[in-house]
């Protein structure tokens, strides 16, 4: 079932977002190359993206579906636009996409 399970924040700074979460929230976050970090908790999961080209400009929600082909047909068809196409990354496949009222959320199929 489709469910939010990610929020992922601009950090223009990595270690100092990391810091601030641990510190603040004791917030365990994992480094996945020197520009990202997550936490991986399973259940609503917050990510910390310091690459200023793939930050998204706002907190971005992630919704995980069991089908990505299909969750991106039906993005389209209930009149979303795609505004980052499939791709890979560590964990899965995503793409990102507004609302017709312009928020920008992604959809995320998780590797097994």
């Amino acid at each position: 079932m489709p469910r939010i399970m990610f929020v992922e924040l601009p950090a223009r700074d990595i270690a100092s977002a990391r810091r601030f979460y641990t510190d603040a929230f004791a917030l365990d976050l994992t480094a996945f190359g020197p520009t990202y970090a997550c936490t991986m908790t399973g259940d609503v999961d917050l990510g910390l993206q310091g690459d200023a080209a793939e930050a998204p400009a706002a907190p971005l929600a992630v919704i995980a579906v069991d089908d990505l082909d299909a969750a991106l047909t039906s993005v389209v068809r209930a009149g979303g636009t795609i505004t980052k196409p499939v791709f890979a990354f560590p964990g899965g496949k995503r793409f990102h996409f507004t609302d017709p009222h312009g928020n920008e959320l992604a959809a995320l199929k998780a590797n097994n």
